[in-house]
C-alpha cells in the first residue's frame, strides 16, 4: 500500500466518523419537577326535603286462593279510590309489592310431616307505594289510606326532588374551602401559590330519602289520627382536590 492510498483512507475515515452522531454529546436537561401543593376542600348545603315517598296494602286470608285474591281486589279498589279521592295523580301511585302465599298450620315438633305440609287458607298482600310533592299531605294520606281499609303500612321516607342545584352549590363551597386551606398552609409555609395545575371531584353525597318506620296495625287504625310527620334537613355534600405550583 503506497503512502497516497493510506492519506486518501484516513480521509474517507475522518469523514464517516464525523457524520455519526457523537453519543457524548451533551443531552437538554430535563425540566425540575415543580413543587406543588395539593389541598382538599368539602361544602355542604343543607335544605328541607320536598317530596315523600310512603307505601301501605292491604293483607287478605281465606281458605281458598281464589277467596283471598277476591277480598284482596275488592279492598284494593277502596284504597285507590282514595288516593284519586286526595287528589294524588296516576303517575304518583305503583304497585310495590304483590304476593300469594299459602298458609301452613303452627309448627308441632310432634305432629306427622303430613300435617306440617298441609295448606290451611292463603294469604295475598298487596302493596302500593305513593310519592307526595307536598310533604305536609303525608298524614293525611296515611289517614285517607287506613279509612278506606289498608291494613298494612310500611315507612314513610323523605327526599329532595331535584337536588342538583345544592349540589352546584355544595362544588362551590368546596372549592372556596380547598383555596382557603391552600393560602392558609403557603402562608404558614413561607412560600407562594402558583397556577392551578389541577382540579379533581372527589366523591360527593346527594340527599338519599329518609325513612321514618311507620308500622301501623288493623287493630288500633280504626280511629288513630293522622300521625304527625316532621321532614327535618337533608345535606348535599361535595369534595374537591386542588393541585397548585408552589415558589
Amino acid at each position: 500500500m503506497t503512502i497516497g492510498h493510506r492519506v486518501t483512507y484516513a480521509a474517507i475515515g475522518a469523514a464517516l466518523l464525523a457524520s455519526v452522531p457523537s453519543v457524548c454529546a451533551a443531552q437538554p436537561a430535563a425540566p425540575a419537577h415543580p413543587h406543588i401543593l395539593s389541598v382538599s376542600g368539602q361544602g355542604e348545603v343543607r335544605a328541607v326535603p320536598d317530596q315523600a315517598q310512603l307505601s301501605a296494602g292491604v293483607v287478605t286470608q281465606a281458605k281458598t286462593a281464589a277467596a283471598a285474591l277476591a277480598a284482596n281486589s275488592t279492598a284494593m279498589t277502596e284504597v285507590f279510590k282514595s288516593l284519586r279521592k286526595a287528589g294524588i295523580p296516576e303517575k304518583s301511585i305503583a304497585t310495590s309489592n304483590f304476593s300469594i302465599s299459602p298458609q301452613y298450620p303452627p309448627y308441632r315438633q310432634e305432629a306427622p310431616q303430613e300435617d306440617r305440609t298441609q295448606i290451611i287458607g292463603y294469604e295475598v298482600s298487596n302493596q302500593v307505594t305513593v310519592i307526595l310533592d307536598d310533604v305536609s299531605k303525608v298524614g293525611k294520606t296515611l289517614d285517607a289510606l287506613v279509612a278506606s281499609g289498608a291494613n298494612q303500612a310500611g315507612g314513610v321516607s323523605f327526599t329532595i326532588r331535584d337536588p342538583k342545584p345544592l349540589m352546584a352549590q355544595a362544588r362551590e363551597g368546596a372549592v372556596k374551602d380547598a383555596m382557603a386551606k391552600a393560602q392558609t398552609l403557603a402562608k404558614a409555609a413561607g412560600v407562594t401559590l402558583g397556577p392551578i395545575v389541577s382540579i379533581q371531584e372527589g366523591g360527593g353525597f346527594a340527599p338519599q330519602p329518609m325513612y321514618d318506620k311507620v308500622m301501623v296495625t288493623a287493630a288500633r287504625m280504626s280511629a288513630a289520627p293522622p300521625p304527625p310527620v316532621a321532614a327535618g334537613e337533608q345535606s348535599v355534600t361535595a369534595n374537591v382536590s386542588i393541585v397548585w405550583e408552589i415558589q
